[in-house]
């Protein structure tokens, strides 16, 4: 049986026909599913480029293929497209075909009616917010508003109507968006046991300067670079000796750049760009001391879990799945410069508590090795389909339209 997987993603195509990512969900992403279907189908945004850049990944290959649809940026150019967009996405399901949507966006949104005027089966995949995601401090636009409505309302009636739904947390999305068919919890984080370092840190009081990193796109503000920016800065105008490593890239880099030279730590600031997941993220976060997401809005945050994983101490914001990873004392409000300075500050100025918070997330991240939770994401995969082959048979042992 083939899945068809319908995400919110944007991939880029060689000439060649090769796809490519530069923000994961790479092959060894959806090969997962390979563990319970015979071919794995994605329908995605896909643009077409001239070459690959050093830093993407291949997301297609053996049993892996994609069906792209018109590519678009933002509102306005999805209204523009959206007939030619929804006729692309729903022809890529054919009866027999199980269906998971990537919920809560846009193309899930144009899929998801066409399945209920069928009464056909689907999974749904949580992975995000959209109450927090437009957020006014997280989303900036006219129709911030309209939109955190629509699509918070969206996600509600996709789970509601779903046979199965993997979350990613074990109770925050749960509890906004509820499914009455089967649910999971299981992070969408590729980490293999090996990513898991040998021990926890050890720190001391000579070490200097106190290496700070973090991970993000620049192309929206949700993960607040530039409070992270201020608040190092604050630090710093207080005597602490900090250095700040941002991996990730988008239109906003160039303004961060700016802000951190304006709040004269340019010269102790790096920004990397994008690189290559796995092991080029692995060397960067074993080089840094401390891990630091002020987010305004998260699912349950693969970057966190991959630093948690190299034994770093982290601080996050309250929001989404982070309280699940990190305990209060190292959580701040988020769009708090003062509030995170004041933490870092704390952490920073306690080789102990570093210690402490080293050994305490390395244990976490145990939780979310491939070897954890590969059962709970087979049990989400088969149990879709077997609801699927239900279906198909014409053995109606729920409601026509599940969950209504």
């Amino acid at each position: 049986m083939k899945v068809v997987c319908v995400t919110e993603k944007r991939y880029y195509r060689t000439p060649d026909g090769s796809v490519w990512t530069s923000t994961g969900r790479s092959y060894s992403y959806w090969s997962i599913y390979l563990k319970a279907f015979d071919q794995v189908k994605v329908v995605a945004r896909v643009l077409n480029v001239e070459a690959r850049e050093d830093s993407w990944l291949r997301a297609d290959g053996e049993s892996v293929c994609f069906h792209p649809v018109p590519h678009y940026l933002g509102p306005k150019q999805l209204l523009l497209s959206f007939g030619k967009v929804r006729r692309a996405a729903t022809s890529a399901i054919e009866l027999g075909d199980a269906v998971v949507l990537y919920a809560g966006g846009p193309m899930s949104g144009l899929v998801a009616p066409y399945l209920w005027r069928l009464g056909y089966p689907y999974g749904v995949y949580v992975g995000g917010d959209p109450y927090d995601t437009f957020a006014p401090r997280a989303f900036r636009h006219p129709l911030r508003p309209i939109l955190r409505w629509h699509f918070t309302r969206q996600l509600k009636k996709q789970c509601l109507r779903a046979c199965a739904a993997q979350y990613v947390t074990q109770y925050a999305l749960q509890r906004r968006y509820p499914c009455p068919g089967l649910t999971i919890s299981a992070s969408g984080v590729e980490l293999p046991d090996t990513a898991l370092a040998e021990r926890p840190r050890q720190y001391d009081n000579t070490k200097r300067p106190v290496r700070i990193v973090t991970i993000g796109t620049f192309d929206v503000m949700y993960k607040a670079p530039d409070v992270l920016i201020e608040a190092v800065s604050t630090c710093v105008r207080d005597g602490l000796d900090l250095e700040l490593t941002f991996i990730g890239d988008g239109v906003h880099r160039k303004a961060m750049e700016t802000l951190a030279a304006a709040r004269n730590i340019g010269d102790r600031t790096r920004f990397l760009g994008r690189l290559p997941s796995g092991q080029a993220v692995f060397a960067e976060l074993d080089k840094a001391d401390l891990f630091v997401l002020p987010s305004y809005c998260e699912g349950l945050p693969r970057a966190m879990i991959e630093a948690m994983a190299r034994g770093l101490p982290c601080i996050g914001t309250n929001v989404g799945g982070v309280p699940e990873l990190l305990p209060s004392e190292d959580i701040v409000a988020p769009g708090s410069v003062p509030a995170l300075a004041h933490k870092i500050a704390e952490v920073v100025s306690s080789p102990e508590r570093m210690t402490a918070m080293s050994a305490r997330n390395l244990e976490r991240a145990r939780d979310f090795t491939d070897s954890v939770i590969g059962e709970r994401r087979l049990q989400f995969y088969t149990h879709l389909r077997d609801k699927t082959q239900e279906w198909i048979a014409g053995v109606r042992s729920e409601p026509r339209i599940y969950g209504a």
